[in-house]
């Protein structure tokens, strides 16, 4: 199973619940202070996963990494592009 697949199972089953509390399908009912809680469900839940997306975010971006091996071997191959693009004729300003 992939793992979409995965989110779309959960998400389906979340969702599948979260209509079943409204709408009273359940033989036991619940009370109005409970369902002034279910029914804004969805918007929590959009909210959590902002909050989480910014906390992943600023966390990779704090510990990304800097490739200095890459960063040189790149300015060299730039200088060799120059060089070869200089001989051909073609002017830097």
């Amino acid at each position: 199973m992939t793992k979409l697949m995965q989110w779309l199972c959960f998400f389906g089953l979340v969702f599948t619940i979260w209509m079943t509390l409204l709408a009273d399908i359940l033989p036991l009912s619940i009370s109005k202070d409970l369902k002034d809680v279910v029914l804004p469900f969805p918007i929590y839940m959009v909210l959590v996963f902002g909050c989480y997306s910014l906390m992943v975010i600023g966390y990779r971006v704090l510990t990304f990494n800097d490739c200095e091996d890459a960063a040189e071997s790149l300015k060299k191959e730039i200088q060799e592009a120059r060089k070869d693009l200089t001989m051909k004729g073609f002017r830097f300003d």
